[in-house]
């Protein structure tokens, strides 16, 4: 990502719009918002936590800020940001994480959708919420989220979501939900590449995907790169192999292959779980913008898996 000129949450911040009434206020808004993004960095969970991180870190606080008032108690902090415009403080919060934070080439972004705990309401029959989003795993930092509408799926985030990114030459995965053409193209258009996991929303090229590959085993996977990982650990043996091909002959066994934007390899990932007797094995298949190298796609999808759980 691109380095802004400063990294000042004071600056970067500045543009939010305060929806207090201007006579009833105590707090600076810049106060209130200034204090929980320093106390969640430093592990604050609630609202709570912040407050007493404030009170902690006061004497450092007041070196930029004013707080005339003091610190603000945990049920203003909770009141004020239930009223700030989410757009709004999401864009501030962006382009402040993309001033301190450089994304490097290569860098791993995996997308993916996750029910937030303890979001449901049931005495007011709300159900939980569910966001989308974008993590950059060399920084571990959450890029960006997009709240997934109630009546709506995973996939209509996710091009809002790549829209106020930055992302050129990194490595966008996503797992079967994210799987569409439109969404490859949009990662393409970002200068990224994708890796895309394929599953019986695409029943037609998984099945054409699997078939070369059985072929390819047949040739003892003769034009494909292969890499392998083996982790131990608790009585646990974790062995993942990975079988990649951009053997032009393949794609016009899939069907539509040419309508995937920069579709260059198709790869195969066998998991091999061993704890005591008991032996689990899954195989799973990708769509990739990516050169045939087993080692970097491996790696991809070891990330991205990682983010899942």
């Amino acid at each position: 990502m691109s380095q802004n000129p400063t990294v000042s949450i004071l600056d970067h911040f500045a543009e939010v719009d305060d929806p207090r009434v201007e006579y009833l206020v105590d707090h600076q808004l810049i106060e209130i918002i200034a204090i929980p993004l320093c106390a969640v960095i430093a592990g604050a969970d609630n609202w709570t936590e912040v407050a007493e991180f404030g009170q902690e870190k006061q004497d450092w606080f007041e070196q930029f800020l004013e707080l005339e008032h003091g610190i603000p108690s945990h049920d203003t902090f909770g009141r004020v940001f239930a009223q700030l415009d989410p757009e709004q403080f999401q864009s501030s919060f962006l382009n402040w994480v993309q001033a301190v934070f450089e994304v490097t080439g290569g860098q791993v972004v995996p997308i993916d959708g996750k029910k937030l705990r303890r979001s449901h309401d049931r005495s007011h029959d709300r159900q939980a919420i569910w966001m989308v989003s974008a993590w950059a795993a060399e920084n571990k930092l959450v890029l960006g989220q997009v709240k997934v509408d109630d009546k709506s799926n995973e996939i209509t985030p996710i091009p809002e979501l790549l829209r106020v990114l930055e992302l050129t030459g990194c490595i966008v995965t996503l797992d079967a939900m994210g799987c569409q053409k439109e969404i490859a193209a949009q990662i393409v258009a970002k200068g990224a590449d994708y890796v895309l996991a394929l599953k019986g929303n695409h029943s037609g090229v998984l099945e054409d995907v699997q078939e070369l590959f059985a072929y390819a085993a047949g040739t003892n996977f003769a034009d494909c790169a292969y890499h392998q990982t083996v982790d131990k650990g608790h009585g646990r043996l974790e062995i993942r192999e990975c079988w990649t091909t951009s053997q032009p002959d393949y794609f016009p066994f899939v069907r539509n292959a040419s309508a995937w934007p920069n579709l260059r390899t198709l790869a195969m990932v066998r998991a091999e779980r061993r704890q005591g007797e008991k032996v689990s094995v899954e195989v799973r298949y990708y769509l990739s913008s990516l050169e045939s190298e087993a080692d970097k796609l491996l790696h991809a999808i070891r990330t991205h898996w990682s983010i899942e759980n």
